[in-house]
């Protein structure tokens, strides 16, 4: 029990003497980090001090260690001193005598102050290299006044085990051999063998110097020469940066040992160009000087350079310019630029066709340029006009070619007017028995439709189904059936859609139609009222803006541009189903009417196919149709055609690769998915792929040669999504949503 009694005395007494945890932490951590310095300090001398300098570093590091270790050590055992010489007293009472009591305070003790004090472990922290061990010895006499405290150290102790994570950030311009610079041990010596000191603007800050060098004629070594201009420079420098020059001087070329070059065919600027750019690694191109510094970068295989130049020239494209670009590209083997002037060329055909430079393209440029599918041009007139304009340029010398160019002229696409009126009457064709032979066929290819099958492929296919161009979904329904403004754009080259301008009227089951390149929307329902005002969207101007209005007023209408026109077909005034057709002429802005359809069709469709309106499906309000008739402007009548398999309304139609496609719709009782596709080759109509998802009121268009099925309704919601139709597998994928639209747009596509 006395054990006990003066153990609990000790214990009590010992906590109140001793520093607290606060105490004890902050000076560990002044420890620490006045040790984490002292290492750093050691590190950076062992690379500039002195051997005496360093000895003398390493010497008062230690002494500051001892004296760290020293006064913490006194700190947290100064209060337990006087409680064990008391106890020491006590025990002398009881015949027990003890000259001295030894009273060890491990290390673990005072890195984790946490711990209990009454935990005499004397166990290392986890990751210290080698044990340290502090022991204070207390001698008591019998006033117990006299206490001295005596730190102890063996000299094979290395420097106290630290936290890195106190070390500040070392300079990155310093890198060591290991992944950290280590300090070494009380000795001063270390386990790292060499530290390299690395400037990472070295290099960069040095090229501006040799260029000052070179420029004051200082320490060159050869000269360049071309024609009467001479440039000195290093050879290490046009070596290190040129790849001509690299393989020139180490490869014991005669010109290695030469200390005056002669280039051929360089042009001196160019030339003076590239040394600069070899010291400065700056060139600057203009309209006056990029070919010849392309011509320069492809001879000295600077390759990013050339790839610079390549971007110059596209950003600068015109149609104008762009067939020269082109043979440019393909006399310096530029696939990259050869590919994107051709698109160009493709893409702008009408504009490019009308250049000087066209006028001077060799017959063979000209041939694959008329024989390819991708030619965006708007009628297949575009290209015999663009033929017959070159023939004639040099009438003398190109004459024998035209029977040639002519047969890649698809004429069976061509109206049956046209054909008449204008091929028939050209000169160049009459006076040609091969090309009046071509007009027969074109002509047979409208009269007898059971001959077509005998008409080479070529000659019929349409073209332009590749190209890239921008899908506008204007107008429409929200989720909760209100009339939009909004448009919407899909960007094929990011696979995303974004928001363009509005237009200046809410307008759902609105009609939608391209002209010239030009978005025009006809009628719809605004919430209250149907509407007849019509407007148009301008891409190179990027806005609105209100043209003619039409002689009814119009929802749920279907619209066809063809020729100089775009035709209105039926719809719903808002009373009635409707059968009346009107045109616009957006040459003159003016309207008139043309026949009437054979039936009242609301929530049709209608689309341009091989030289008529063709009008699909629909209802009278009180049936559903499956049938379908087809307007000729030449005559100005409307004549039933092939029904379709299935009834629809409020269906999507679009024509592809000369078939005419019909998607979704309602049948009266149910909504559609089905997709059914119409070969007037054969007047047949078959089903293909349905779509994933049953639409109604669904937008149909085609891009990219594929079918792009665009919102809807699938009776219980308005739909965002869409979905592509590849003809060549036959089959549906989804695409990018729309995120301003719940369906019931309008769409065309406009290349931007």
């Amino acid at each position: 029990m006395e054990n006990r009694r003066l153990f609990e005395q000790y214990n009590t007494q010992r906590k109140a003497a001793a520093p607290s945890i606060q105490q004890r932490q902050s000076l560990y951590y002044n420890q620490q980090q006045q040790i984490a310095q002292s290492r750093r300090f050691a590190a950076h001398s062992q690379l500039y001090a002195s051997p005496a300098r360093l000895q003398q570093q390493q010497q008062q590091q230690q002494q500051q260690t001892r004296y760290h270790n020293n006064i913490y050590s006194s700190s947290s055992t100064a209060g337990s001193a006087g409680v064990v010489a008391g106890a020491a007293s006590q025990q002398q009472h009881h015949g027990r005598q003890q000259r001295s009591n030894v009273a060890t305070v491990s290390q673990s003790s005072l890195q984790q102050p946490q711990h209990n004090d009454n935990n005499d472990s004397d166990s290392q922290p986890n990751g210290s290299s080698s044990k340290m061990e502090a022991a204070a010895t207390v001698s008591g006499s019998s006033n117990n006044k006299e206490q001295r405290l005596v730190a102890c150290r063996s000299e094979q102790q290395s420097l106290q085990p630290f936290d890195k994570n106190l070390i500040p950030p070392i300079n990155s311009s310093f890198a060591s051999s290991s992944s950290s610079l280590t300090g070494g041990g009380s000795n001063g010596s270390s386990s790292e063998k060499h530290v390299v000191y690395q400037n990472p603007e070295h290099f960069p800050a040095s090229f501006p110097t040799f260029e000052s060098i070179r420029r004051q004629g200082k320490l060159c070594d050869v000269t360049l020469k071309v024609d009467d201009q001479s440039f000195s420079a290093h050879r290490l420098v046009l070596a290190a940066t040129i790849p001509y020059f690299h393989g020139m001087f180490l490869n014991d070329m005669a010109e290695s040992k030469q200390k005056c070059i002669t280039l051929q065919g360089f042009d001196s600027t160019a030339l003076e160009s590239f040394i600069n750019f070899a010291y400065t690694g700056r060139i600057i191109l203009t309209n006056g000087n990029v070919q010849s510094i392309m011509v320069g970068a492809s001879f000295l295989g600077l390759h990013n350079v050339k790839t610079a130049c390549a971007d110059f020239l596209r950003s600068r494209f015109h149609p104008h310019n762009v067939l020269g670009i082109r043979s440019f590209a393909d006399m310096l083997s530029c696939a990259p630029l050869l590919d994107q002037s051709t698109k160009y060329i493709q893409r702008y055909f009408e504009d490019v066709s009308r250049s000087d430079e066209f006028l001077g393209l060799g017959f063979e440029e000209l041939r694959d340029l008329v024989a390819c599918d991708e030619l965006n041009v708007g009628s297949e007139k575009d290209v015999f006009e663009a033929v017959t304009r070159w023939i004639k340029h040099d009438c003398e010398q190109r004459r024998d070619h035209l029977a040639e160019l002519m047969s890649l002229v698809r004429l069976p696409l061509l109206s049956p007017e046209y054909l008449v009126d204008t091929v028939a009457k050209e000169e160049l064709i009459r006076t040609s028995h091969q090309c009046r032979d071509l007009l027969d066929e074109a002509k047979d290819y409208h009269l007898i439709p059971n001959r077509r099958d005998l008409i080479e492929n070529s000659r019929i296919r349409p073209r332009c189904n590749y190209i890239m161009g921008h899908i506008f979904a204007v107008g429409g329904l929200t989720k909760f059936g209100d009339s939009l403004s909004t448009v919407e754009v899909y960007d094929p080259f990011t696979a995303t859609w974004k928001t363009s301008e509005a237009m200046t009227t809410l307008r759902s089951r609105v009609g939608v139609s391209v002209h010239k390149n030009k978005l025009y929307a006809f009628g719809g329902y605004n919430g209250s009222e149907r509407l007849s005002t019509v407007e148009v969207y301008d891409p190179a101007t990027k806005d609105w803006k209100i043209v003619a209005p039409m002689h009814c007023k119009r929802s749920a209408v279907g619209t066809a541009a063809l020729s100089e026109y775009i035709y209105i077909c039926g719809g719903y005034d808002g009373v009635t189903s409707m059968k009346t057709v009107e045109r616009y002429c957006p040459e003159t802005d003016r309207w008139d009417m043309v026949a009437s359809m054979n039936k009242h069709r609301s929530a049709g469709g209608v689309v341009a196919f091989q030289g008529y309106v063709y009008a699909l499906g629909g209802h009278d309000g009180l049936s559903i149709y499956d049938s379908v008739e087809r307007y000729d402007p030449r005559n100005d009548t409307w004549t039933l055609v092939k029904p379709m398999l299935t009834r629809r309304c409020r269906l999507g139609v679009a024509t592809l690769s000369g078939k005419l496609y019909v998607c979704g719709g309602y049948d009266g009782s149910t909504f559609l998915s089905s997709v059914e596709a119409y070969d007037p080759r054969t007047d047949t109509w078959e089903y293909v792929a349905p779509m994933n998802v049953m639409r109604s009121r669904a937008a149909l268009v085609a891009n990219m040669g594929k079918l792009w099925a665009i919102g809807g309704y699938d009776g219980f919601t308005n739909l965002s999504t869409v979905e592509v139709y590849d003809p060549d597998t036959n089959a549906w994928t989804f695409a990018s949503s729309m995120y301003a639209h719940e369906g019931g747009v309008g769409v065309g596509v406009i290349l931007q």
